[in-house]
């Protein structure tokens, strides 16, 4: 069974801001799949239960806002018994330039706060992840900037991140090997 967890914050104000393109992506994928979430309070989290190629996958989007990210997760991998090593959390980071995509099999949180509170919750870091990458600008407050709306710029390009990102989400469902897709789908560093 495969958990795909897009980070951001619920509600209609957030639903463009650069912190949410984790829930962006998942609504993508869902389109794709043409599936639709339902909330399930119990696991703080919207999500579906399906079969994608014969395989049990869980898209799930935390309710719990992007700094508490690690309660839904335990619960959702608790509750599921899904193995970390077939988890694949989805986040923005300001580490990477808008529309570069990174995938890594473990690591640090490198600042962002979703994947440090499931690092605290989950006591490892060796889970998946896809980082989208919506750069930073240094002279705006980084907590505006990552809570501010795309410009129409950065949505033409993170389009062509997000067709590529929810691509890849299916060839790592359909079995393909991480690794890779880390080859075939990681940006290079500018």
């Amino acid at each position: 069974m495969k958990l795909i967890v897009g980070l951001g914050n619920p509600g209609i104000e957030y639903r463009e801001t650069r912190h949410n393109i984790g829930f962006i992506t998942i609504d993508n994928l869902l389109n794709t799949y043409q599936l639709e979430l339902k909330v399930d309070q119990k696991l703080k989290s919207a999500l579906v239960k399906t079969k994608i190629n014969q395989e049990d996958v869980i898209i799930a989007k935390p309710l719990t806002y992007m700094n508490l990210s690690g309660d839904a997760v335990s619960l959702l991998m608790n509750y599921y018994k899904v193995d970390i090593s077939d988890i694949l959390i989805i986040s923005d980071d300001i580490q990477l330039e808008t529309g570069r995509m990174r995938y890594r099999k473990s690591g640090s949180h490198g600042g962002q706060n979703g994947l440090k509170d499931i690092i605290l919750k989950l006591s490892s870091n060796q889970f998946k992840r896809l980082r989208i990458g919506i750069g930073m600008k240094t002279h705006i407050d980084m907590k505006d900037y990552v809570l501010g709306k795309f410009t129409k710029q950065e949505k033409e390009v993170l389009e062509q991140t997000i067709q590529r990102a929810v691509e890849s989400i299916d060839l790592w469902i359909k079995n393909m090997s991480f690794d890779q897709i880390m080859t075939n789908y990681n940006t290079p560093q500018v």
